[in-house]
């Protein structure tokens, strides 16, 4: 289990945060993390989990683990009413940031935010992560204009999306770190689908 600094700040809202709270304690109990859910209209519904090794690694067979660990939860709660496809992926290079650990982990890389709670009117940055203090991340803007100050602090549970931005540096850093899809991951698109079978409304993604 996660502790409780490393909680998710950032989260979903709706059908995609029913489907969360089910299978986040069954990825944890694996020794994952869940990073996001989301829900979307792709092949008439897909649902997307991302999850990772608390390193920051996810495999092509970690990923089949933990589809196989959440799709007999999945069916037996039944949060979602339609059928729908089930995909398990690693967070990729330009990942999702939801934990504090996450904007420490990725401190000097390019970010982009948007505040679920905006700042003096303001909902979106772009900026160079400077770590955490206290409940916010630091934020240097690169163009800010004469007398505003370059670092902005965002109360992380105000922030309603943030990602880290691809760059030529973060890629190298990913790749060193062992974060970023192998050959053979990406080559497999780095997740499992799991699709419903036709004539076959018992299946996992089926209802």
């Amino acid at each position: 289990m996660t502790n409780a600094r490393d909680k998710r700040l950032i989260t979903e809202n709706g059908v995609a945060a029913r489907v969360a709270a089910i299978v986040e304690p069954v990825i944890e109990d694996l020794g994952f993390n869940l990073v996001r859910v989301k829900v979307t209209g792709t092949n008439g519904c897909t649902v997307q989990i991302m999850a990772e090794r608390p390193d920051g690694t996810m495999s092509v067979s970690d990923c089949e683990t933990v589809s196989r660990a959440i799709s007999p939860v999945l069916d037996l709660e039944d949060p979602i009413s339609t059928a729908y496809y089930l995909e398990i992926s690693s967070p990729g290079i330009d990942r999702p940031l939801v934990r504090a650990s996450d904007f420490e982990r990725w401190t000097g890389y390019d970010t982009k935010i948007e505040m679920a709670v905006p700042v003096a009117g303001r909902k979106r940055y772009r900026g160079f992560l400077r770590g955490v203090e206290g409940e916010t991340a630091a934020v240097e803007l690169p163009d800010v204009k004469e007398g505003e100050e370059r670092i902005v602090r965002l109360t992380l549970t105000d922030i309603g999306e943030a990602h880290l931005v691809l760059t030529d540096e973060l890629i190298r850093e990913s790749l060193r770190r062992g974060t970023a899809p192998t050959t053979d991951d990406l080559d497999d698109e780095t997740d499992v689908e799991t699709a419903p079978e036709p004539g076959d409304p018992q299946t996992k993604t089926s209802k």
